[in-house]
């Protein structure tokens, strides 16, 4: 709850500076479509747990899934957003062993429903470092608060962990415009370290259907994890994606 009042106020922050200012654009990005889960291993403690897969061992649901960001550029070069992007895949089944999962043994053969819960908030920077008629060329840092939740279920049996943490993130988005309509967009956040790695990129058509109006589509990918005494735990999952992005 904290964390979505926050991202009000950065809103509504943006939205003020945007009203004074004759030289910025404002922008709000809308886009779903269907999650389906690849590879989500989980081992929890992560010294000591049972590693165990919600998508392999357990059946993993296709999800719909929404996501809103709003931008703000001042004079085409600095651009400001925020992101709000909630994530939560249910699985069921059972697993062929005993696994150890927090303070709790789940049973082999146990009918296990499994909650796997990754919210991502995100304030972004990024500047434009080359612009053409055609080309636009931008790098940034985003700030990531992460508010991740696995939960396991059986009977009178459940365990939760929950995490919440700030992963600092690299941005990039290029964007080339091959006609007066069509365009092609790449963009995301990603970056990588010792103690884990995180990637959100997204590749997608754009379709310029009025002065003010952009619709998009395309493929996202989001994967990374970490490797720590406290959790092991990493995950890909592939977006399909439709949206639209509409300016002030």
């Amino acid at each position: 709850m904290k964390n979505r009042n926050l991202f009000t106020t950065l809103c509504v922050i943006i939205f003020t500076f945007a009203a004074i200012n004759s030289y910025a654009q404002l922008g709000i990005d809308l886009e779903g479509g269907i999650a389906q889960s690849g590879y989500n291993d989980v081992r929890i403690p992560g010294d000591t747990g049972t590693k165990f897969s919600l998508s392999e061992e357990l059946e993993a649901e296709n999800v719909f899934y929404s996501r809103l960001r709003l931008n703000y550029t001042l004079n085409r070069k600095h651009t400001i957003s925020l992101l709000y992007a909630p994530l939560t895949f249910k699985s069921k089944g059972s697993f062929d062993n005993d696994v150890l999962f927090q303070d709790t043994t789940f049973p082999a053969g146990a009918e296990i429903d499994g909650t796997y819960t990754f919210n991502s908030y995100r304030l972004t920077y990024r500047y434009q470092v080359y612009r053409s008629d055609k080309f636009d060329l931008g790098f940034g840092l985003t700030a990531k608060i992460r508010d991740a939740t696995i939960r396991l279920e059986s009977g009178v049996l459940d365990d939760v962990k929950d995490n919440l943490g700030f992963v600092p993130l690299i941005n990039f988005r290029a964007f080339y415009e091959f006609s007066d309509v069509f365009g092609l967009l790449f963009m995301g956040d990603a970056l990588a370290a010792p103690q884990g790695r995180a990637e959100d990129v997204l590749a997608a058509l754009t379709w310029n259907v009025a002065e003010k109006v952009q619709l998009k589509a395309g493929y996202r990918i989001l994967e990374g994890g970490a490797d720590n005494d406290e959790v092991y735990t990493f995950a890909l999952v592939h977006f399909g994606v439709l949206g639209v992005n509409y300016s002030f």
